[in-house]
C-alpha cells in the first residue's frame, strides 16, 4: 500500500452507519480500498475492487432473534445497554454493481481461511489475501459478476498472518469468573512430548490450577476402548522445549513421550469462556445488511450497496459447512427484524454434523473424525432437515424446524464426497433415524454425492504420506462448477436445479459397511470400522442454555451408519459420477487407512480416499491376481478411452452436473492421467 493511500485511508477510514434501531451492523472500518489485479476487467462485469477492515456490531440481549445467542446476559454491555463486538472483512466488489450479476457469493471461512477462488476457478493457486494473477485462476467467480464477501467469524482461530477471525468479549458473572470444564485430546502421528490443549494451535482455554490432583489424563486405543488413567507423576501441565518440560497452563508433557495411534484425553477447569455464538449473529447481521442497508446509513462504499442485490448465498465448507447447518438449526436466517438473511445455503462435505459453535466453553474448530477429536457436539441430534422422533432419547427435531416457522427457509444444497459417509455420518441426512428406509430433503433441497471422491478435490499424480494407499485423485471441482451455476439459476430465476443424487436404501446403493461388495485387491487391506455418530450426554443444561457438566459425556448407542455400494471395480454406483469414475483408470473410494508408521493402522485416515490404479496390461494384471480389468482390456487405445471419457463428461453438462465449457478441460486432465500411466505409440 502506497504512502499515499495510507494517509487517505487515516483521512477516511471509517465509514459511520447510524440509526441503527436495535443490534445491527453499526460502522465499517475500512483499512484498504484497492482495483483488484490493477484494474483488470473480467469478462462483461469489469474491473473490481477489493475492500479490507473491520466491521462493528452490537446485539440487544433482550430481543427474542438474540435470546438463542448462549451466555448473552453474562456479557459486558455498553452505555446502550448492548452488547459490542467486531470481525474481519474482506470483499471483492464489481466496480461498476449493476454489472454484477446481483449475487452476494459469502463464504464462511474455514478456520479463519478463504476458500472460493482456488474451490471455484480452475488454476487458481488460492490465497488467504488474493493479489496475484495466480490467485484468481481463470477468473470465473468474477466473470460471472458474484460479489464475494468474507468475514471472520471464529473467535479463535490461529495466530498466522491474514487469518479472519471475530473479536468477542469472555462471560462473567459480574465480578466473578464463570468457570466450567473443557475436554482436550490428541492422537499423535509420531513420538512426541507434549500436546496443545487447543485444537491445532487454536487459542486455548488454559487451565486455572496446574496442580490440581484431580485433573486426569487418560489414554485408550480406539473410541469405544476402556480409558487408562496415566498416573499423575508421570504427565504435567508443561510444553516441550528441547526434550525437557517449561510449565504452563495451555500445554500437556508427558514425561516418557506419547505413542503414536493412541488417543489422549484430559478434562480440566478454565474461566472466561467466549461468547462464541456471536459468529452466529455477526454473520446474520453482516448479510443482512448488505441485503437490506442500515437504518439512515451513510457513506460508501458498502452503505448502499444493497439497491445492486438480489440474492444471497451462502457457501462453507467443512467446518464451515457444518457452521451452516447450525446456523440454520438455531434460526438465524431470520434477522433481529424477521425478514430472510440468505436466499441460498451450500452446506459442503459437512456430512450430518453440526459443531460447537454456541455452547460455554465452545471449540469451534473441534470436529469429528475416524480417529481424531472425538464426542465433541458435533455429530449430534437431529440430522435431518424435516423432524424425525428418535425413540432412545425421545427428541423429535429437525435441522429446519426454526426457520420454517419464521418463513425463512433458503434453498439448500448438501454436497459431500463419499469420505463424508465414512467419515462424518452423511447417510443420516437423508435415512431414517433407524437407518432401515430412506428419508426425502426436504422440498428445498437437494443433496449431491460426488461418487468415489475425498473430503477435498483430488490431485493428480496423487501422493500418501501417512496413509496405506495412494491419496483419492479425483478432481470434483468440475462438479462444484456445475452446482454453482445451477444455484445461481435457481435463485435469480427460479429455474430448479439439477436433482438431487444420492445413495439409497431402496435400490441397494446404501448400504452397512459390513454388506459394501468390495473386490479383493492384491495387497489392500479394507476398512473394518468406520466413524460413528452417538447418542451423547452432556448434562441437564446444554441443549436448553448451552452449559456443558459432563465431561467426558455420557455415551448410548450409535446410530446406524450407511455407505455407498460400489461395482465389481470398487466404484461407487450412485451420486454425481464424474467421468473419471464411469470411464475409470482406477479405483477411488473415500476411505483411507493409516499407514503402521503413524500408529494405529486399522482406523480410517481423516479426510482422505484411496486411489487404486488397474493394471496398464492383461498380463500385469494377471501377474499380481488383480480382478479388475487392465486399462489395456477395457479400451484398446487411447483414442478409445478419451472418446468415450468425453461423450460421458458431454453428458454430464447437458443435465447440468457440468458446465458445457469445463468439457475440453475435463477431457484434457483425464487424457494426461492416461498419459502418465501408458506409452502409447499412436498418434495424440
Amino acid at each position: 500500500m502506497s504512502a499515499f493511500t495510507k494517509n487517505i485511508l487515516g483521512l477516511a477510514a471509517v465509514l459511520w452507519l447510524t440509526g441503527a434501531a436495535s443490534g445491527e451492523l453499526v460502522r465499517i472500518e475500512v483499512e484498504e480500498r484497492s482495483d483488484v489485479l490493477a484494474g483488470k476487467s473480467f469478462g462483461s462485469t469489469g474491473a473490481y475492487e477489493r475492500i479490507v477492515g473491520k466491521v462493528h456490531f452490537e446485539v440487544d440481549p433482550k430481543l427474542e432473534a438474540n435470546r438463542r445467542i448462549s451466555d448473552l446476559d453474562f456479557a459486558p454491555r455498553n452505555e446502550r445497554g448492548r452488547v459490542e463486538f467486531s470481525a474481519d472483512l474482506y470483499v471483492l466488489l464489481p466496480k461498476d454493481p449493476a454489472k454484477g450479476n446481483g449475487t452476494v457469493f459469502y463464504e464462511v471461512v474455514n478456520r479463519g481461511r478463504k476458500g472460493l477462488l482456488g474451490r471455484f476457478n480452475v488454476g487458481a493457486t488460492g490465497s488467504y489475501d488474493p493479489r496475484t494473477e495466480a490467485h484468481f485462476g481463470d477468473g470465473y467467480l468474477l466473470e460471472e459478476g458474484y460479489s464475494v464477501v468474507w468475514m471472520g467469524w471464529q473467535y479463535d482461530v490461529a495466530q498466522e498472518p491474514n487469518l479472519m477471525r471475530v473479536y468477542v468479549p469472555a462471560a462473567r458473572d459480574g465480578e466473578r469468573p464463570i468457570t466450567g470444564l473443557v475436554r482436550s485430546d490428541y492422537v499423535p502421528d509420531r513420538s512426541i512430548y507434549s500436546f496443545h490443549l487447543a485444537d491445532r494451535q487454536h487459542a486455548p482455554y488454559p487451565v486455572i490450577n496446574p496442580d490440581d490432583p484431580e485433573v486426569q489424563l487418560t489414554v485408550r486405543d480406539r473410541i469405544d476402548a476402556p480409558r487408562r488413567i496415566m498416573p499423575r507423576d508421570r504427565w504435567l501441565f508443561a510444553r516441550e522445549e528441547d526434550g525437557k518440560p517449561v510449565p504452563n497452563r495451555t500445554h500437556v508433557f508427558v514425561k516418557a513421550g506419547l505413542e503414536p495411534g493412541q488417543i489422549y484425553e484430559i478434562v480440566y477447569t478454565s474461566q472466561d469462556p467466549a461468547l462464541v455464538g456471536l459468529g452466529l449473529a455477526a454473520t446474520r447481521d453482516l448479510i443482512t445488511f448488505l441485503k437490506h442497508g442500515s437504518n439512515g446509513g451513510r457513506g460508501e462504499p458498502l452503505a448502499e450497496y444493497h439497491k445492486h442485490v438480489k440474492q444471497t448465498l451462502a457457501l462453507g465448507s467443512s467446518q464451515s459447512g457444518r457452521f451452516l447447518r447450525t446456523f440454520l438449526y438455531f434460526g438465524f436466517n431470520a434477522d433481529e427484524k424477521g425478514r430472510q438473511v440468505f436466499d441460498g445455503v451450500w452446506s459442503h462435505v459437512a456430512g450430518g454434523g453440526r459443531g460447537s459453535f454456541n455452547h460455554r466453553f465452545a471449540q469451534p474448530s473441534r470436529d469429528a473424525r475416524p480417529h481424531f477429536n472425538f464426542l465433541y457436539p458435533t455429530d449430534i441430534f437431529p440430522f435431518t432437515d424435516e423432524k424425525q422422533t428418535d425413540p432412545e432419547t425421545g427428541l423429535s427435531e429437525g435441522i429446519l424446524d426454526r426457520v420454517k416457522k419464521a418463513g425463512v427457509v433458503p434453498k439448500i444444497y448438501y454436497t459431500n464426497s463419499s469420505y463424508e459417509y465414512y467419515g462424518r455420518s452423511a447417510s443420516l441426512i437423508h435415512t431414517a433415524i433407524d437407518g432401515r428406509k430412506d428419508f426425502p430433503p426436504s422440498e428445498k433441497t437437494r443433496i449431491y454425492l460426488f461418487a468415489g471422491a475425498q473430503h477435498g478435490p483430488g490431485r493428480f499424480p496423487p501422493g500418501g504420506q501417512g496413509m496405506q494407499n495412494l491419496s483419492n485423485a479425483n478432481d470434483f471441482t468440475w462438479g462444484m462448477r456445475g452446482l454453482l451455476a445451477g444455484m445461481q439459476k435457481w435463485l435469480a430465476e427460479n429455474k430448479e436445479p439439477p436433482p438431487s443424487q444420492i445413495p439409497s436404501i431402496a435400490n441397494g446403493s446404501l448400504a452397512p459397511l459390513s454388506q459394501v461388495e468390495f473386490p479383493t485387491i492384491p495387497g489392500v487391506a479394507i476398512p473394518e470400522r468406520m466413524h460413528h455418530a452417538y447418542r451423547v450426554f452432556y448434562g441437564p443444561e446444554f441443549r436448553s442454555q448451552g452449559i456443558v457438566t459432563i465431561e467426558p459425556p455420557e455415551v448410548g448407542r450409535a446410530f446406524p451408519m450407511r455407505v455407498p455400494q460400489v461395482d465389481g471395480d470398487g466404484n461407487e454406483t450412485s451420486g454425481i459420477r464424474l467421468p473419471v469414475i464411469r470411464v475409470p483408470l482406477a479405483t477411488y473410494t473415500g476411505w483411507n487407512l493409516r499407514d503402521p508408521s503413524i500408529g494405529a493402522p486399522k482406523e480410517l485416515y481423516s479426510m482422505r480416499g484411496s486411489y487404486i490404479p488397474f493394471a496398464r496390461t492383461k498380463a500385469e494384471r494377471e501377474k499380481t491376481g488383480d480382478p479388475r480389468l487392465s486399462m489395456e482390456e477395457r479400451y484398446g487405445s487411447r483414442k478409445e478411452y478419451v472418446s468415450r471419457l468425453e461423450e460421458e463428461a458431454r453428458k454430464l453438462a447437458e443435465e447440468g452436473y457440468v458446465l458445457k465449457r469445463d468439457v475440453p478441460l475435463i477431457v484434457e486432465q483425464a487424457a494426461a492421467q492416461w498419459d502418465h500411466y501408458m506409452v502409447s505409440e499412436e498418434s495424440h
